[in-house]
């Protein structure tokens, strides 16, 4: 079996591609699972500490050049786990760049995963940017989306694209609305969510860390462990548990972020907690007002997927997975 990433050079892509080949195989077409012969990566770039497994390629490009997208989706690919994008604050700030990459990459791929020898399972991250606007105070799954950025509107039109081409009988997709993922290592990128992992990432790495909402602020997540499980989970999922309704809000949990730093004192004492320092952002401040903090989810609970138990656990699996001393 050939399996597709894209965004396969990101912390998310990175962690999957592992899962993968520490599991070896996934359930095909015909319903049977499968051994995975090949992953291939594909991104603008990759980190160096990839796994070196024969199993496992690497594929430099733009997701909305066709010609280079069509080397990586060739007619044998079975599975493809779609989670490239220009992220939430990048994609207000570049609105053209946002709609090239999320929207056209997105139809661009769905062509070429058209095109493949059988209907490929597809993976699409979507977020909860899907919904913004005058919203009740818990959403389930029958609140309509509503985004009110260019970032939201581009994962609505894509969902609405997977659900078409699966209907067409072209693909057999699957979309996830992903909470935030906290907590993401490394450096901070340009998602406007990037503080909920900050205001942890940082004081538990010993640097100071400058928190642009307010400390009532709520946040839905999900940690990056559990995200990925998701994902496999998803894909093995038989079409006929999904029918027609192909968009999926995933479980979290809702976490206002001075119980984040609460939990974080807990785990790793005062001095660490006390990097966190408040530093107001309008524009972020704005775009996250915008955005859901209670969900009820028991579609997806019905369908096995599951949240964290609570943000001292996510933080807890953070620090053992970074080796961090606490």
């Amino acid at each position: 079996m050939k399996v597709v990433i894209t965004g396969g050079g990101g912390m998310l892509g990175f962690k999957l591609a592992k899962a993968l080949l520490a599991r070896g195989k996934l359930t095909g077409a015909d319903g049977r699972e499968t051994a995975i012969s090949k992953i291939t990566l594909f991104d603008t770039a990759f980190p160096p500490s990839l796994p070196q497994d024969p199993r496992l390629e690497t594929v430099t490009g733009d997701i909305s050049a066709a010609g280079v997208l069509a080397k990586v989706v060739t007619p044998e690919t079975q599975s493809i786990f779609h989670l490239a994008s220009v992220v939430s604050a990048g994609a207000e700030a570049d609105f053209d760049l946002g709609w090239r990459v999320n929207l056209e990459g997105t139809r661009t791929l769905l062509e070429l995963a058209r095109k493949c020898a059988k209907p490929p399972r597809v993976m699409f991250t979507s977020s909860v940017a899907a919904f913004g606007g005058d919203l009740p105070e818990v959403l389930d799954d029958s609140t309509t989306p509503n985004p009110q950025t260019s970032y939201g509107a581009q994962k609505v039109c894509c969902e609405y694209l997977v659900t078409d081409y699966t209907r067409k009988g072209f693909i057999d997709g699957r979309s996830l609305r992903l909470p935030t993922i906290v907590v993401r290592p490394g450096k901070p990128n340009l998602a406007a969510s990037s503080f909920a992992s900050g205001v942890l990432r940082e004081p538990l790495n010993g640097v100071v860390s400058e928190c642009p909402v307010s400390l009532d602020t709520g946040v839905w997540l999900l940690s990056p462990g559990r995200c990925v499980e998701s994902f496999i989970h998803a894909h093995e999922t038989p079409s006929s548990l999904w029918g027609m309704s192909r968009v999926l809000n995933l479980p979290g949990i809702t976490v206002p972020v001075a119980e984040m730093i609460e939990a974080m004192r807990r785990v790793a004492g005062d001095a660490v907690a006390k990097r966190v320092v408040y530093k107001p952002d309008e524009r972020i401040q704005k775009i996250v007002a915008n955005w859901p903090v209670k969900f009820r989810t028991p579609r997806a609970l019905g369908m096995g997927f599951k949240a964290d138990a609570d943000v001292e656990s996510v933080i807890r699996a953070y620090v053992a997975d970074e080796g961090i001393k606490v």
